[in-house]
């Protein structure tokens, strides 16, 4: 068991640690891997080959909200422990430049994860594991109350660079790179209390940053011939490897209960300070002081096929594969997944005349989850998202986008050594942004 939880993929939608909504086109159509619009630098960076010419540039401003709830069956009966995730506007910006056979492009974003969450009343395992520790002393729960709170953050920054080549009338590549910086924290406390005769029991605390760079080559290939697209991406393993810079940790007994226990028992209760100090090192461990921890965003294979049935009526199915079990986790944690992460899009975009045009779209996600993988600090949820939207030329080079897309979860349920776990999710964003071309 590891001490705090990772935020993965707290607000974003995408793989376990990769984002793939950046521009509001994919809020509104969800597929864009055939796209040759201005978000292509990131979705299809070959398919700028068939794009604006000249210069184009895209501001876009998403809100996404969360809820990652924790219901706890016990034979006491049931539990609930409300997370709720949160992230401010999250920003993306486009450029490209496309002169004749050759583009060249650039995208910043929140690339992977992205949001914070906070569990006012903390989580169940936590909350159960001190409760162990001074049952091992005697101590029963109805002698204290519980104060337990944690909060975490986890962003990845990403800056992308692609050139782009169009080799025949029908053929493009493009090549890519990207800079990744992960920033993350861990802040919270757990703590026994109010007991009658020894006020605080027992407590673990902690305030840790992480800090990380990782670096993703990226290739793509686009095959447009008449009505037809076919694209293909593929971003290469992502390694991150996070350094802790650890404010304060604390973890122990209170001191008027370590008093007590020796006077009670001098010669024995020694022994039983080093094994509890034992315990919680082996707790907290993994936030010391410049401990390193992998966050490695996987490889990622992306194959679309688009087609234009009219001038004005487009569609486009696409396929992601995120290679989790080969991307590093916190405590290889990877090997706990049944298989990487699946994901299937489709999309319909119609020009409702040269003004406006209005879009959906549909994703399923299959994680590949199992009972070990899943933690109450750190949980995903197979999930489809339904987005819808639409965009309006203001004129001939200014477009507005506006878009919105809910996910459904599956709950999933976790037996444990108490009873069970069910984890659920919520998640909802709304986003504007302006395209302009030169």
């Amino acid at each position: 068991m590891t001490l705090f939880w990772s935020v993965i993929i707290a607000t974003q939608a995408g793989g376990l640690m990769t984002n793939t909504n950046y521009h509001i086109a994919f809020d509104r159509m969800m597929a864009r891997g055939a796209t040759f619009d201005i978000d292509a630098a990131y979705s299809n960076p070959a398919g700028l080959a068939w794009g604006h010419e000249g210069w184009q540039l895209s501001f876009n401003f998403q809100k996404p909200w969360q809820y990652r709830d924790i219901k706890a069956h016990t034979t006491a009966g049931e539990q609930f422990f409300e997370g709720k995730a949160s992230a401010p506007i999250v920003p993306a910006f486009f450029v490209s430049y496309k002169k004749d056979r050759w583009a060249l492009s650039t995208m910043i974003g929140i690339v992977g994860s992205g949001g914070f969450v906070e569990y006012k009343s903390g989580v169940p395992s936590f909350n159960m594991l001190l409760a162990g520790l001074l049952g091992q002393n005697g101590i029963t729960p109805d002698q204290y109350q519980i104060d337990s709170e944690m909060k975490g953050k986890q962003y990845i920054y990403g800056g992308q660079v692609n050139l782009t080549y169009k080799f025949l009338d029908c053929l493009s590549a493009a090549v890519g790179f990207r800079a990744n910086y992960y920033d993350g924290y861990y802040r919270g406390h757990v703590r026994a209390d109010k007991h009658p005769q020894f006020g605080e029991l027992a407590g673990l605390a902690l305030d840790v940053d992480q800090k990380g760079w990782g670096f993703t080559p990226l290739i793509s290939v686009n095959y447009h011939q008449g009505p037809l697209t076919l694209t293909s991406r593929y971003e290469f393993r992502t390694k991150i490897s996070t350094t802790n810079e650890t404010n304060s940790l604390e973890k122990g007994l209170g001191s008027n209960l370590t008093a007590y226990m020796m006077s009670v028992d001098p010669v024995g209760t020694p022994a039983k300070l080093k094994a509890l100090n034992q315990q919680m090192d082996t707790y907290t461990a993994p936030y010391q002081d410049d401990v390193k921890t992998r966050y490695d965003m996987p490889a990622l294979l992306s194959l679309a096929v688009g087609y234009a049935f009219t001038d004005k009526l487009r569609a486009t199915l696409e396929y992601h594969f995120f290679d989790d079990k080969n991307a590093k986790m916190a405590g290889n944690r990877q090997e706990e997944l049944k298989h990487g992460t699946h994901e299937f899009l489709a999309g319909v975009e119609y020009d409702i005349n040269q003004k406006f045009t209005v879009s959906c779209g549909a994703q399923r996600t299959d994680y590949g989850l199992s009972d070990n993988y899943q933690q109450d600090t750190s949980f995903a949820c197979d999930s489809y998202s339904i987005g819808l939207g639409g965009a309006w030329n203001i004129n001939s080079k200014l477009r507005l986008n506006a878009g919105y897309f809910i996910t459904l979860y599956s709950d999933y349920t976790k037996p444990t050594s108490y009873g069970s776990e069910t984890f659920s999710r919520t998640n909802n964003v709304v986003g504007l942004g302006i395209d302009y071309k030169f």
